[in-house]
């Protein structure tokens, strides 16, 4: 079942274009990265699947309505930028903020209590916010996230300020919400996280779709582009190879989409450089964006 259904939006501001006729369809249950760098149209993109701005053009359908009141009851929001009022206590906050999503007293304590403990916070409660450092606040605004039970899961970047303990406690909640069924959006710029996290991811560069699907299609699609090579002599230059990183007898290529790593070989062969090793290489998801990213920019030169 589709949970999100996003068809050909644009969003302009003034006369720059942040986003550029994207398309995509979020299914329920699964964990979907939306990736790209600073800029390159990702909040705009989150802000109007929350029904903060609206798209100039196209629409977005959740749960196959538009945005509504009802709407909003079912998503949980994690903000890059925190919304915590640091005057009052942890557990006045997860109250407060809890109310304002339909829980009663008695169930956003019970349920404030159970998050904290989650994320080992519990005797912070009657702490003010104001004296919790830049982590422990993050992840009360998590424990406010998930506080009244949302079905849809928006995290912007989740895992900013937070020690590699914290975040790997943070990677577990949300592959435990998913667990649960939930369906989770996740807006990041670390791709080593959207790697073990998500099913599938968009990419976005300049307002636009660039890649989109599944992580092993994604991955596969790029699977023969890097080669590694162990040598001895002087490396030639080669047609195909794109980009190359040469280091003592070492070398890697990236590949263009129409050379083939058969060609590459013979043309070391023939150049009679001595080959001790010729493997392909799994590229990972930074480096394909990057690739990508790279390809765009050159044609639009």
């Amino acid at each position: 079942m589709t949970c999100i259904v996003v068809d050909n939006i644009f969003k302009f501001y003034d006369k720059i274009e942040a986003v550029d006729g994207v398309s995509f369809n979020v299914d329920d249950g699964e964990i979907f990265g939306l990736l790209g760098p600073n800029g390159a149209g990702k909040s705009s993109i989150l802000r109007m699947l929350l029904d903060f701005i609206k798209p100039d053009k196209g629409t977005i359908t959740i749960y196959g309505q538009l945005f509504s009141e009802e709407t909003k009851e079912q998503v949980g929001y994690l903000p890059e930028e925190r919304g915590l009022y640091d005057n009052l206590t942890v557990m006045e906050n997860l109250c407060y903020l809890a109310a304002l999503k339909g829980s009663t007293a008695k169930e956003a304590k019970m349920d404030g209590l159970s998050l904290l403990n989650r994320v080992g916070l519990i005797e912070k409660s009657d702490t003010k916010i104001s004296a919790l450092s830049k982590g422990q606040r993050q992840l009360v605004q998590l424990c406010v996230t998930l506080i009244h039970h949302p079905k849809l899961l928006i995290f912007d970047e989740p895992f900013s300020g937070l020690d590699p303990t914290n975040r790997e406690l943070v990677k577990n909640i949300i592959l435990e919400e998913k667990k649960l069924g939930k369906t989770i959006i996740l807006s990041t710029h670390m791709m080593n996280e959207v790697e073990e996290l998500c099913d599938r991811a968009l990419m976005i560069n300049h307002g636009k779709r660039v890649l989109y699907g599944r992580i092993d299609e994604i991955k596969k699609r790029y699977a023969s582009n890097c080669v590694f090579v162990k040598f001895e002599g002087i490396f030639p230059e080669l047609e195909g190879v794109e980009k190359s990183n040469i280091t003592n007898n070492s070398a890697q290529l990236f590949l263009r989409v129409d050379a083939t790593q058969k060609n590459i070989l013979k043309q070391l062969v023939e150049a009679d450089i001595e080959i001790n090793r010729f493997d392909v290489e799994e590229l990972s998801l930074n480096q394909i964006f990057i690739k990508v990213a790279e390809a765009e920019k050159w044609i639009k030169q």
